[in-house]
């Protein structure tokens, strides 16, 4: 058998055993390279559909990430091939990147209110801290309110904005369905902002209107704008990237301990479809929240103003930056 996988995916190596692993960048995974593959282990760079997919010998896609807008999954539920992802892989990386973000950004604990739009995985974490942290907290979540969870108080997205001092976005970006997420952030929403506000996006960069949030940054009603999620990445706005004050590479969960869990979560469902032996020795199992916490020990624990001076001296080079990041460490 036979593994095509992006090469930029860590800790592959030497752990499948009676399979072939194929590991080309991320631009050389075509269909020549995929047509005698019998899975793919990729990152969201490769889009996974039928230009690529059609006539292969694929049975399995594994993306080693949470989000899965890259993989056209009707065509491949269609097409008998089974998909899987790494659903809250790196959310604590992410939770980490948000909240040292927030506080470099002059969020203060004690007096300001957070909103987060999107309470899954990472949200969740990103609410467990502002509960250890003390911190007043609102959350919009339609869909998990619709679902009857009763983990928090879950309010209309207008109210959120309102009287947030920051809002930190964390949905999945769907552009159908009863609640799609595809520019939520826009001219419409972004003037419930309460003036000065911080945003934060490091969950897709289509959730946010790119021209409607330079024009909000422009003209005040964003304060400080943490951007890590851009719409066309890796060719991002300038403007945007200009008015940001923390702009990083998609990097927020690119932590040791997130890229560890994902790469366990995609060799185990290469176990499970291809039937082979896979070593998951010393990769990091399921988060377990920090005993203690306090905004010192996360502004001390990770730094984001190193990259965003990086990306903004040389904005050409986000997938560089991307693939050479140097891993950061959870809080654990």
């Amino acid at each position: 058998m036979k593994i095509v996988a992006d090469r930029n995916i860590p800790f592959l190596e030497n752990r499948i055993h009676g399979a072939e692993l194929i590991a080309l960048p991320a631009d050389e995974i075509d269909r020549h390279a995929v047509e005698d593959a019998d899975a793919l282990v990729v990152r969201t760079r490769t889009r996974c559909d039928s230009a690529l997919l059609r006539g292969s010998g694929v049975r399995l896609v594994a993306t080693a990430t949470i989000g899965t807008d890259h993989i056209d999954l009707p065509w491949c539920e269609a097409n008998g091939i089974t998909v899987r992802n790494a659903p809250g892989c790196n959310a604590p990386g992410v939770a980490l990147y948000v909240w040292s973000s927030l506080l470099r950004s002059g969020f203060r604990p004690e007096t300001h209110t957070l909103g987060i739009v999107g309470c899954g995985n990472v949200g969740g974490i990103i609410a467990g801290w502002a509960r250890c942290l003390g911190v007043d907290t609102l959350i919009c979540d339609p869909p998990r309110k619709d679902a009857g969870h009763d983990d928090f108080e879950y309010l209309p997205l207008e109210e959120v904005l309102r009287r947030s001092d920051a809002v930190t976005v964390h949905t999945p970006l769907t552009r159908g369905g009863e609640y799609p997420t595809f520019h939520i952030i826009d001219r419409h929403t972004l003037p419930w902002l309460k003036p000065g506000a911080i945003f934060v996006n490091a969950a897709r960069g289509e959730v946010a209107d790119t021209e409607a949030l330079c024009d909000a940054i422009a003209d005040g009603r964003i304060g400080k704008a943490v951007i890590d999620t851009w719409e066309g990445e890796p060719r991002i706005d300038p403007r945007l990237l200009s008015l940001s004050d923390i702009a990083t590479c998609h990097i927020a969960g690119y932590s040791v301990e997130g890229k560890q869990r994902a790469t366990r979560m995609a060799l185990e469902a290469v176990a499970r479809t291809l039937g082979v032996e896979v070593d998951l020795t010393g990769l990091q199992g399921e988060y377990k929240a920090p005993a203690a916490l306090s905004a010192g020990r996360i502004v001390g624990a990770y730094d984001p103003t190193p990259m965003t001076a990086a990306l903004k001296a040389d904005p050409a080079a986000f997938e560089t930056l991307r693939n050479t990041y140097p891993l950061h460490r959870e809080i654990l």
